[in-house]
């Protein structure tokens, strides 16, 4: 009897044993089962996932501006007919101003809902709607990032904004091409849609830019990730080494006192005592002296501060009577034989010139001229 039950709870043993046991594949490596193949899309959502539908009607709205009014007006009957497509229903109200979408019967997609409603959004901030519908598709994501907040002077809100942008709108096509994404700037919001990946790197953009940080570092470092991302060998590496390190420099504009004030440095201890006139005098001497021999060291204190004093005015007064120092007489030099004129040979010179005719020519002169040179004319013909 004893046999069978021992031998009970080793064989319940082997069992939990094997189902901890997972049968592991041979020959598979850790980073294959980690990165995704390259072009794998997630399947499509169908009907046949959730053929039942959904057990309750869901809505959203927003408001729009006014000045959006004739554009949703236009392509209104466009959105309806993209959202028809997975039985959801879009209504645009134009005395209060707001689009509402809701789920029908027919909806079998859970999601598409949300989907609806960051369409709306995208269309209430200024997004064309070519662009805005692009969010119903799985692999599309929007983004939309409040930068009004961020900034508190005006002024220096509508620079960031402007240097988001660049010059005639660059630097956003830049960041665009870099990220995969569409960006709109309007007012007080960034409106972005596009993949997962790219609308991360276009928020962290967007909020440094914000932050009084140039959009080109950030472009820069995007360009060398990029260019990174396309050797297999670097995916699994960190790319800290090749991206560029930027130092921020606060540039303190604010004037500094020409009197700096240095502070001490503080002590627990208090000051010494400062002596007393009965130390100073004991330490001098002074106070075992009589009052007549004070005096009269007092009087002749006064004395010699009288001396020197006098001394000093008599000096100032002297100065008057200084004579200046002259300076030395320099005598002209004689003219070397070298650097004398040679008359003779400017007369020359002036002789020659008046010979030389000056002026226009007469009129024998040019006459004479114009035959000479039809004579050459002539000869050469």
């Amino acid at each position: 009897m004893a046999s069978p039950l021992l031998e009970r709870p080793e064989k319940g043993a082997g069992k939990s044993e094997f189902r901890n046991q997972k049968p592991k594949p041979e020959n598979q490596d850790e980073s294959e089962l980690l990165t995704v193949p390259d072009g794998w899309k997630e399947p499509a959502f169908s009907k046949e996932d959730n053929p039942r539908g959904l057990l309750e009607e869901s809505s959203f709205a927003t408001l729009f501006p006014k000045y959006r009014e004739a554009y949703l007006k236009e392509c209104w009957p466009l959105v309806q007919k993209a959202l028809n497509e997975h039985h959801v229903n879009a209504t645009l109200d134009l005395i209060e101003g707001s689009m509402t979408v809701c789920t029908t019967k027919k909806t079998f997609d859970p999601y598409i809902i949300i989907r609806a409603r960051d369409l709306i959004k995208l269309l209430a901030r200024s997004v064309s709607f070519e662009q805005a519908v692009r969010i119903l598709q799985d692999d599309v994501a929007c983004d939309i990032i409040k930068i009004g907040s961020l900034v508190r002077n005006k002024e220096r809100f509508v620079k960031r904004r402007q240097r988001l942008i660049g010059p005639k709108g660059s630097t956003l096509k830049a960041l665009e091409l870099l990220t995969n994404c569409y960006i709109m700037v309007q007012g007080n919001t960034v409106s972005a849609i596009g993949p997962f990946s790219g609308l991360k790197e276009v928020r962290k953009v967007v909020l440094d830019t914000m932050k009084n940080i140039h959009p080109i570092y950030n472009i820069k470092s995007l360009m060398i990730k990029r260019e990174l991302a396309k050797d297999s060998e670097l995916r699994s590496q960190s790319w800290e080494r090749f991206l560029p390190q930027f130092k921020h420099k606060n540039v303190n504009k604010r004037k500094e006192p020409k009197k700096k004030t240095v502070k001490k440095e503080y002590t627990p201890f208090p000051p010494p005592q400062p002596e007393s006139q009965i130390d100073k005098e004991l330490a001098s001497g002074e106070y075992f002296l009589k009052a007549n021999q004070k005096k009269r060291q007092k009087m002749e204190a006064i004395k010699a501060k009288q001396a020197e004093a006098i001394s000093k005015r008599q000096e100032e007064r002297n100065k008057a009577f200084i004579p200046p120092k002259e300076k030395p007489i320099v005598k002209p030099k004689e003219a070397s034989a070298e650097t004398k004129i040679d008359v003779a040979s400017i007369k020359e010179k002036v002789k020659k010139a008046k010979n030389k005719k000056l002026g226009a020519l007469t009129a024998e002169e040019i006459a004479l001229k114009m035959e000479a040179d039809e004579k050459k004319k002539k000869k050469k013909k």
